[in-house]
């Protein structure tokens, strides 16, 4: 893996509204997974709403193992279609070179397991033009098959949406993103450091508002992720919650927050939700959640402190 090197944050961004016919780049990026081909035929039929399109994949294989299955998608491929080879089993570094490659007035990232519904672009760019935001959030729907348990199904622990703090949005995903490409956005790289373990795009839109960059939502571009069978456990819901609270730990620590206040509240969140859960044993669905809740916040104390994130990327 390349040396890791701390992104610097933004000069604060100012917003423009989008020319009457856009450039948009989509840019997903790919690691040996042959899903990559239905993600591609659904951006395919998407409604162009105007704007010029071009598609970008990013394999970040230490092979070019998405090459061939590129090529096949080219024939009768309504746009540009752009293959790069961004190796090795380092998310950001992928996302990075979609970055450096990005020409458009617009970038929007999809995640290659993922389906876009025809009106998706067309909902982020009137978002876009609506609010002037350097950044709209679509909502990913789960999708789940028989095989997944009745809880999971019911509880709807993957769907993912942006949570707004404050009346505002503070950090977003990578997985349904569009991207104003302003001067301050073409200079931001995603962090190295975060590329196997996760939360490279939290702590990337963290970065952003910071700077004073606004995050919209847009709630009519849909996109769908099935959720594979490695992904319907307890266990690995676990894993990538405990995750997220470590990447927010450290947002906490970076911010400036005093490591032993924040690592004592988050602690004491953590012991409450705990005790919760014993006290929801009855509820399949509300003693998960609330065990989820409270391994977040032993997460983020984690994080407080510095633990070594797990890698959950590239294996």
């Amino acid at each position: 893996m390349s040396d890791a090197v701390a992104p610097s944050s933004p000069a604060p961004v100012a917003a423009t509204l989008p020319e009457a016919a856009p450039s948009v780049d989509i840019c997903v990026c790919t690691f040996r997974r042959p899903h990559l081909a239905q993600t591609l035929s659904t951006i395919a039929a998407i409604d162009p709403a105007g704007a010029q399109i071009r598609v970008l994949v990013a394999d970040n294989d230490a092979t070019p193992s998405a090459a061939a299955l590129v090529e096949a998608q080219r024939p009768g491929f309504p746009f540009p279609l752009l293959y790069l080879h961004a190796p090795a089993a380092n998310i950001s570094l992928a996302r990075n070179t979609c970055l450096e490659h990005a020409a458009a007035d617009f970038i929007a990232f999809v995640d290659d397991d993922e389906l876009v519904s025809p009106g998706w672009l067309q909902a982020l760019l009137a978002t876009a033009a609506q609010t002037g935001a350097e950044v709209v959030l679509g909502p990913v729907r789960a999708l789940y098959d028989a095989t997944a348990p009745a809880w999971l199904r019911q509880g709807d622990f993957h769907s993912n949406m942006p949570v707004v703090t404050r009346g505002a949005i503070h950090t977003g995903y990578s997985g349904n993103v569009l991207l104003r490409r302003t001067p301050a956005i073409r200079s931001m790289r995603f962090d190295l450091r975060l590329g196997q373990s996760g939360g490279e795009d939290t702590e990337f839109f963290y970065r952003l508002t910071d700077a004073g960059g606004r995050i919209a939502f847009a709630p009519e571009a849909w996109v769908d992720e099935p959720v594979p069978a490695s992904r319907t456990s307890l266990a690995w819901l676990i894993r990538r919650r405990f995750r997220s609270g470590q990447t927010y730990g450290a947002r906490l620590l970076a911010a400036g927050e005093n490591r032993f206040t924040a690592a004592a509240l988050a602690a004491a969140k953590s012991g409450f939700c705990l005790g919760m859960t014993l006290l929801t044993l009855w509820s399949p669905i509300g003693w998960r959640k609330t065990l989820l809740r409270g391994v977040l916040h032993l997460g983020v104390v984690g994080g407080l402190f510095g633990s070594k994130q797990a890698r959950h990327y590239g294996t």
